[in-house]
């Protein structure tokens, strides 16, 4: 089975699966990622990845995890989600960076934290934590340390993240998604797209997300 894979165009972003693709914005001049970035993205997509490969729908999330809609999102929506969509085979979440600097400052940061928690095969533990954790983290000026507190929550030696964190090994990867999403004019969070239908930007309710996800199943499995 071929990963999922992350590919930046020139106006905007190219989401691949397999050997097929989805752009996003209009103009269709894709143009190479560095090389060591995109290596980087494409191993740790799976990592970030929740459902089957052959679920009918496909949804990728653009969030900052210092945005408080996005925690909504995390937090009160997600887990439903999953229990009704994702865990039935409907849908596939795939989660990527759009932090935010400019309104959080936090966000890069613990965006490299998650991103380096992927490295070793826990991203999701740590995103949730993110998200649980948000008010604690997101007003402190340094929040390195508590940040590496969620490793012990998350079960993640604690030398598993501290290399990764000191020498920034995940910082491209952040920087790059962020300036995809960026080219293909998503500007706020949480932004998803569902593939073959389009964008929904904002925090939704649960109701509304089992409407749009249960006629857009019934449609694509033609029921």
């Amino acid at each position: 089975m071929v990963s999922p894979r992350v590919r930046w165009a020139a106006a905007g972003l190219v989401l691949l699966l397999g050997g097929g693709g989805v752009l996003i914005a209009a103009r269709r001049q894709p143009v190479s990622a560095q090389p060591a970035r995109q290596a980087q993205a494409d191993a740790l997509l799976p990592q970030r990845t929740k459902g089957s490969a052959t679920a009918p729908l496909t949804i990728y999330e653009m969030s900052d995890f210092q945005c408080p809609y996005c925690r909504r999102q995390a937090v009160e929506v997600l887990p439903t989600i999953e229990k009704e969509f994702i865990a039935t085979g409907k849908v596939r979440w795939i989660f990527l960076n759009l932090p935010i600097p400019e309104l959080h400052a936090n966000a890069v940061a613990a965006a490299e934290f998650a991103m380096c928690a992927a490295k070793v095969n826990r991203f999701w533990p740590v995103h949730d934590l993110l998200f649980t954790y948000q008010d604690k983290w997101a007003p402190l000026k340094d929040p390195g340390p508590f940040l590496i507190t969620l490793a012990d929550s998350a079960g993640i030696p604690r030398d598993s993240l501290v290399g990764c964190l000191q020498n920034h090994e995940t910082r491209a990867l952040v920087q790059g998604e962020a300036e995809g999403a960026a080219k293909s004019g998503v500007s706020s969070t949480p932004t998803v797209y569902i593939e073959g239908v389009g964008m929904l930007r904002g925090a939704a309710p649960l109701e509304s997300w089992r409407g749009i996800l249960d006629s857009l199943y019934k449609e694509k499995a033609g029921r």
